[in-house]
């Protein structure tokens, strides 16, 4: 067939997937399996070792608890939006689901100020609960981060189940649970199955959470990963544990893929359930009781560490104050990092908007051949494109340092630019696709009956219906790179610090205040893109 010019653009895309993540994913694969030929040696040593095999174990034990607690806490919300109207829900599910944007390292400092040694929650009832540097924390932090996907997946096709199914079976004498179990569960399962899977996979990748609140004894894959290239420098075992993760991520990640195939089918139906109205009344019964039950659980684990990093910005000396704020913009503050703050907030801002501009670029082609196009191989190739979302920013980071070492491209603004567009695209790619799905297919047919090119035709009829997901997949892509920590850390120098690396350093050095101080900043950034994505409407998941 001779090929079309459509089909070369597509050129692009595979060619700086081939370059910065198959390429860096084989040479991975080379160093852990390669050895004068092939060998399993270490991949044997790692399985064979005590503490590699307990690390293994518990990534996997605690990605299980994490995405257990996180469904959890996610399922009632996701009762209550669905179910219930009442004034100022949407302001107030744009707020719930602000933790998903938000990095995970101020995750966990919001965790370090509220149940600390002298966090505000320790101080408050007297007692150290034991949840900081434990397994707890970790199981919290990341319910925190994660109880979102539950919220808006699940919500999202509890209110399109037809409520004709449950007047049925109610005229047949099914109520309460009986009516739930029987009829509304398996028609919303596929959304907490997806939800679930995408959580496990989230867990199971999880770095900074892990490294900061579990440290070395409760390190996951991730964490023993970066311990071995970045302190022990060898290389040998960070690959076998690279490898292992790979295999396990992409297994997960192809279950992912089939679950969402599921939720997408359901979403596709069309009949909203109208929300019940929520009134007075209803806070003074039963319902209204749990309901404000639940309210004060999800303000104590989710909306307090974020309260808590704002209160500590604004606390020096025992006293309100702006204190923090002037020194991190101080000349005179001598932070350990190499760049200034200013530095460190243009650094972050310059790595987002390329990071936007090449995903865009990037997820574009993908995103219309896996929907025109019909070819042998079509579903290995989707699930090679978003391979990347299985794989995790420090085995791309190993990935980088060996293939890249010996060129210029090394410990360039450019190399991490690179990683954080093959972090970020998948998220892309996922939201253009899910709108290219919703625009009806005789659009197209009619914009070539009247004699446009196919390109034409997508450029000028589908493209500007499908320009929603492409917002929300640039905001995703822009939030996703200035949270970003562990790749820019292994791969930039000092002088491109961004704003995440500057609150680790800070959180390394003990300085809480200055931490606070940018993460509110940070937030304030994150915060902005996901109301604008609220705003544009788009689901992305």
């Amino acid at each position: 067939m001779r090929p079309r010019a459509s089909h070369l653009l597509l050129l692009i895309p595979l060619a700086f997937l081939l370059t910065f993540f198959y390429v860096p994913l084989v040479s991975i694969l080379k160093t852990g399996l390669w050895e004068n030929g092939l060998t399993l040696e270490h991949i044997t040593s790692v399985l064979e070792n005590d503490y590699h095999r307990r690390v293994i174990l518990f990534t996997i034990g605690q990605a299980i608890a994490s995405t257990i607690l996180t469904l959890a806490l996610g399922l009632p919300g996701a009762y209550i939006f669905a179910k219930y109207d009442f004034p100022g829900k949407r302001t107030i599910k744009a707020v719930l689901t602000v933790p998903f944007v938000m990095p995970s390292v101020m995750v966990a400092l919001g965790y370090i100020l509220l149940f600390g040694k002298s966090g505000i929650i320790t101080e408050l009832i007297g007692r150290d609960l034991g949840i900081l540097y434990s397994w707890k924390g970790i199981l919290l932090a990341h319910a925190f981060y994660n109880f979102p996907i539950v919220i808006r997946m699940v919500s999202s096709l509890w209110q399109r189940v037809n409520p004709h199914y449950e007047e049925a079976a109610m005229a047949l004498g099914a109520r309460g649970w009986r009516l739930f179990w029987r009829v509304t569960l398996p028609m919303i399962s596929p959304a907490i199955f997806a939800s679930a899977m995408l959580t496990f996979v989230f867990c199971f990748l999880s770095f900074s959470i892990p490294l900061i609140i579990g440290g070395y004894r409760y390190a996951t894959i991730e964490v023993d990963i970066f311990t071995s290239i970045m302190v022990l420098l060898d290389f040998k075992t960070g690959s076998a544990l690279a490898i292992i993760q790979i295999a396990l991520s992409m297994a997960f990640m192809y279950v992912y893929l089939r679950s969402l195939d599921a939720y997408a089918k359901r979403e596709e139906q069309r009949v909203f359930r109208k929300p019940l109205p929520f009134g007075r009344r209803d806070w003074l019964s039963l319902r209204g009781l749990g309901i404000a039950v639940y309210s004060a659980i999800v303000f104590v684990f989710i909306v307090s560490p974020l309260l808590a990093v704002i209160y500590d910005s604004l606390r020096f000396n025992n006293q309100w104050s702006l204190e923090w704020y002037r020194r991190i913009f101080s000349t005179e503050y001598n932070p350990m990092f190499g760049a200034t703050t200013l530095g460190a907030i243009r650094n972050s801002l310059t790595f987002g908007l390329a990071t936007v501009f090449l995903s865009i670029i990037i997820a574009l082609p993908i995103a219309y051949a896996l929907h025109r196009w019909n070819f042998r191989g079509k579903r290995l190739f989707d699930v090679l494109a978003m391979l990347p979302l299985a794989s995790s920013a420090i085995t791309l980071g190993l990935g980088y340092i060996r293939v890249f070492h010996s060129t210029p491209l090394y410990y360039t603004m450019w190399i991490v630019i690179a990683a954080h567009t093959i972090i970020a695209y998948p998220f892309v790619l996922r939201a253009v696709s899910t709108s290219l799905k919703k625009i009806k297919p005789n659009l197209f047919e009619a914009a070539l009956s009247l004699g446009a090119r196919e390109w034409r035709a997508f450029l000028r009829v589908e493209l500007p219906l499908a320009l929603g997901g492409v917002i929300v997949g640039a905001i995703f892509a822009f939030a996703m790179s200035i949270a970003e920590l562990g790749a820019t850390y292994m791969l930039a120098k000092p002088e491109y610090t961004t704003m995440t690396v500057a609150i680790y350093k800070f959180l390394g050095a003990r300085q809480f205040g200055s931490a606070s101080a940018l993460s509110v900043l940070l937030m304030a950034v994150s915060t902005a893109s996901f109301l604008i994505i609220e705003r544009v409407g788009e689901e992305v998941w």
